[in-house]
C-alpha cells in the first residue's frame, strides 16, 4: 500500500504511516459537534425581571405601588415570552 499523504510504500495493515504519520483509513468515530455558545442576555433579563418584580413585591405589601412598576413588570414578561417563542 501507498501512503496518500506522502506516497511512501507502508504494509497493506497499517493503520497509520510510519513516516508522516497520517491515518490510513477514515476515523470510525467522528468527534462530537460543538454547539454554538448562547447569547447571555436571556439570562441578564430574566435577572432584571427578577428585581423588578422583588421591588414590586416588597411595594405591594406596603401598599404603596407606583403604576409604571406594574407596567414595568407586565413589559419584562411579555419581552421574555415573545423572546422564548421566537427562540423555537
Amino acid at each position: 500500500m501507498i501512503c496518500t499523504h506522502c506516497g511512501t510504500e507502508i504494509a497493506d495493515k497499517a493503520l497509520i504511516c510510519y513516516r508522516c504519520g497520517n491515518a490510513t483509513t477514515e476515523p470510525r468515530v467522528r468527534p462530537p459537534v460543538r454547539t454554538p455558545r448562547r447569547s447571555p442576555l436571556p439570562s441578564l433579563l430574566a435577572l432584571v425581571a427578577l428585581a423588578v418584580a422583588a421591588l414590586f413585591m416588597g411595594q405591594a405589601v406596603e401598599g404603596q405601588t407606583p403604576r409604571i412598576l406594574g407596567y414595568i413588570v407586565a413589559v419584562l414578561a411579555v419581552v421574555a415570552i415573545v423572546w422564548r417563542f421566537a427562540r423555537r
